[in-house]
């Protein structure tokens, strides 16, 4: 994917040189946020950054100990950059950076002639701030804004495929515990036990803490796994994803234990299982983000369960768990193709448990076959 990291980053250096999100033009941008970085590079060194240079040159600055990168494809002309440990004689010296990569591509930004540096300052402390500004004082400090996470909002083909592959493995592993024996195991083992089998079927990880909650824990956002035992007649809802080549996927289930569910469990599984419905129907190009929202929390809200939604509907999935575009009362803009988001409405009635159902899908137009489902795990109310 070199010649498409070289493409993106021609068109940041484009949209910088005509302006940046707040501060005016800047000659030159300085990316720190890790999954910036590795959108712009292909590249997931930790406390790498990304200095795209006034003299249409783009290096990649490396903390220590982890750079610079070897194997660069021919086809990309990223350079790279090493940054010395802090203690170190060279880092003492008069190119001392305090082992810092930020401040050691702010200070090559100045040597070559920049006026101007764009910066992440929504990711930047302000100690990191202020040391950029020490290190390059001749510089001026622009705000990027979030111009990047805009860039990755709509999705190339090859990151939906990615991102088809972590539901695969998401799916996989869940299946795999659904024919196991969960009668009498605590939310945590049942937790460990999901993430390792995602790193088992080839993900890199998981996209973020998987959530086993039972009984009157159930459909609890959010939930983190206690020492709590599965028990039979619980709620048992369930909320996992796997992290595959840095792109995350999320899927959320219910299910009930034992033979059968009871009368109340059933009404409130078809409750939330409709609000989903109505959400995902929504999802089309051109339709206000806020729309889909409403569509499912109209339905929740006509069963007297409007505001156990919470803040939103859904959210935007890739190199990040929680991306644009939000699907929540108060989004501004409109859906686009290409995009991946979670639908995940659910209830939770303190002391009984609740019911969440969570899918990763991909907006498409209705003449395409509608928005794309990726996570594929039955959403029958299944008895375990």
């Amino acid at each position: 994917m070199s010649e498409v990291h070289v493409s993106r980053r021609a068109r940041l250096r484009d949209r910088c040189a005509a302006s940046t999100a707040h501060d005016g033009p800047a000659d030159a941008v300085l990316v720190s946020s890790p999954a910036n970085v590795r959108y712009l590079t292909g590249r997931a060194a930790p406390g790498s950054v990304l200095l795209l240079g006034p003299d249409g040159h783009d290096t990649l600055v490396s903390a220590p100990g982890e750079g610079p990168a070897n194997g660069a494809h021919p086809a990309d002309d990223l350079r790279e950059l090493g940054v010395e440990a802090p203690g170190s004689p060279a880092a003492r010296g008069e190119a001392g950076t305090d082992g810092d990569a930020a401040v050691a591509a702010a200070r090559l930004a100045e040597r070559g002639g920049a006026r101007a540096l764009a910066v992440e300052e929504h990711h930047l402390t302000v100690a990191r701030h202020r040391a950029l500004t020490a290190a390059a004082p001749s510089l001026h400090l622009a705000d990027l804004g979030p111009a990047v996470e805009q860039q990755r909002v709509v999705k190339d083909e090859e990151e939906i495929s990615a991102l088809r592959v972590a539901a695969e493995i998401t799916d996989q592993a869940l299946g795999e515990l659904l024919e196991s024996i969960l009668v009498g195991r605590t939310e945590r083992h049942l937790a460990l036990e999901l993430e390792r089998r995602l790193i088992d079927h080839g993900a890199e990880g998981a996209a973020f803490p998987t959530s086993v909650a039972t009984g009157p824990n159930a459909g609890l956002p959010g939930h983190r796994p206690t020492d709590r035992r599965v028990e039979e007649g619980d709620f048992l809802s369930v909320r996992l994803g796997a992290r595959y080549h840095g792109y995350r996927c999320q899927i959320g289930r219910t299910f009930v234990i034992g033979t059968a569910p009871e009368a109340w469990q059933i009404e409130l599984y078809d409750l939330v299982f409709a609000a989903q419905r109505a959400a995902r129907e929504a999802l089309e190009p051109g339709t206000e983000c806020q729309e889909v929202d409403r569509a499912a929390r109209q339905v929740l809200t006509a069963a007297g369960h409007g505001t156990a939604l919470g803040e939103s509907t859904g959210h935007g999935v890739g190199l990040e768990i929680g991306e644009d575009p939000r699907l929540s009362p108060g989004a501004v803009g409109k859906l686009d193709a290409c995009v991946p988001v979670t639908v995940e409405p659910g209830v939770h009635l303190p002391g009984r448990g609740g019911v969440r159902i969570d899918d990763t899908l991909v907006v498409r137009p209705q003449a395409d076959g509608g928005p794309e489902l990726l996570t594929i795990t039955t959403k029958e109310l299944l008895a375990l």
